[in-house]
């Protein structure tokens, strides 16, 4: 779940919004999707045979849905959790914050619903891992590691709130939570390096007084060992495989900006900074896709941005991956992804929080190639197929 604002802009100021809406009778009823599928391009075949997008929908609505897009087949398939587990009661739950497939099963981590959704590979449902206000996942060695803010959804606004969050251990076989360590506060996205989980804490339910260290969990003891500064509420956190740790600042949503850090876990120091606005990214090969959706409370206006990391030469080497005009189209850019062989790169758009969301597909050229329709808030991305690493 990304906080675009204090206030959280697509959580509670949108729920915020939908009750007023509601209460002035002035918006249209909210539109349900049935299972569906739509073709949008020719087959594709590679190793990579298709992927899955979580839509986190908005805090309190339970529309938390599930999108396929089957290369093979050219077509996308909407809401497709729903047409696989037709007795589930209200699907996947409350806000899906992130995916991940570890062996045979896929894993989606539902945060306002506390659990993690278990499924199989074809989305069929296998069972669920309670775990409260639950927010990224991690895998290694047989286990899922899985960071929480342990306290309820809530918020103070005047750096009253004070609850440590934690890492759960959870076995992949059995399904149940084994161990937990604590960190620091609102803990968001990990990583696993050289024996170590390191874990980007937020403190966003402190504002203003964030969070700005990363916590560093050693694997075979399960203990928290060290606490890093960073920067002020820390949000995302992933590896490349020269072990550099790239981590991303919210900021304050008004004088500090957002930004990008990379963290050297061999040297055990920070050895990069650049101002770069990040609200998603995704790491293929040598280069970081970030999309920049930065809220201001000083303009009360977003500013968008696509840039492109190498993360070899640690300099950004383009602040434009779309390059047809299609950005303009693009209100509320959200997920992004790269897929590993073909390097087409997929962007989906949040539009108001409120309406469905869309899904674009470009060439590695930043020209589009299609868009389709997606559930609301389409979010977070996971490729199924062969050799695919774990994202």
């Amino acid at each position: 779940m990304q906080t675009g604002s204090p206030l959280f802009r697509r959580g509670w100021v949108g729920l915020v919004l939908v009750l007023l809406l509601l209460l002035a009778s002035c918006r249209e009823e909210v539109e349900i999707f049935i299972p569906e599928e739509v073709e949008v391009t020719q087959p594709e075949y590679t190793s990579v045979t298709g992927f899955f997008l979580l839509n986190e929908a908005n805090m309190g609505s339970n529309d938390c849905s599930l999108d396929y897009y089957d290369y093979a087949k050219g077509k996308y398939f909407r809401n497709y959790y729903a047409s696989r587990n037709p007795s589930v009661v209200k699907d996947l739950g409350d806000v899906g914050n992130d995916i991940g497939i570890y062996g045979s099963k896929m894993y989606a981590v539902i945060n306002c619903s506390n659990k993690v959704e278990v499924m199989d590979l074809k989305a069929r449902r296998i069972g669920q891992v309670d775990v409260p206000n639950c927010r990224y996942i991690k895998f290694h060695g047989g286990y899922a590691y899985l960071t929480s803010y342990a306290g309820p959804v809530a918020a103070s606004f005047d750096g009253s709130y004070k609850q440590h969050g934690y890492v759960a251990k959870i076995d992949t076989t059995t399904l149940q939570v084994v161990d937990t360590c604590v960190v620091g506060f609102q803990p968001d996205q990990l990583d696993i390096v050289g024996g170590k989980i390191y874990v980007a804490n937020s403190g966003g339910y402190m504002v203003p007084n964030y969070e700005n260290t990363l916590s560093v969990i050693d694997l075979e003891t399960f203990s928290e060992v060290e606490r890093i500064p960073i920067a002020i509420n820390l949000h995302h956190c992933i590896a490349d495989h020269r072990g550099i740790l790239w981590v991303s600042s919210r900021g304050d949503y008004g004088n500090t900006p957002s930004r990008l850090y990379a963290y050297d876990t061999r040297k055990n120091r920070l050895v990069q900074s650049l101002d770069v606005a990040v609200s998603n990214l995704w790491m293929d090969g040598d280069s970081l896709y970030i999309i920049g959706n930065q809220w201001s409370n000083i303009t009360q206006t977003n500013d968008k941005s696509y840039a492109i990391v190498n993360t070899r030469t640690m300099e950004v080497v383009s602040d434009r991956f779309i390059t047809d005009g299609t950005a303009e189209e693009i209100r509320m850019p959200y997920g992004v992804a790269v897929n590993p062989i073909t390097k087409d790169i997929y962007v989906t758009d949040a539009k108001d929080y409120l309406t469905p969301g869309r899904l674009y597909c470009f060439g590695s050229d930043g020209i589009k190639k299609w868009d389709v329709l997606t559930g609301y808030i389409p979010a977070h991305f996971v490729f199924i197929g062969e050799n695919i690493n774990e994202h």
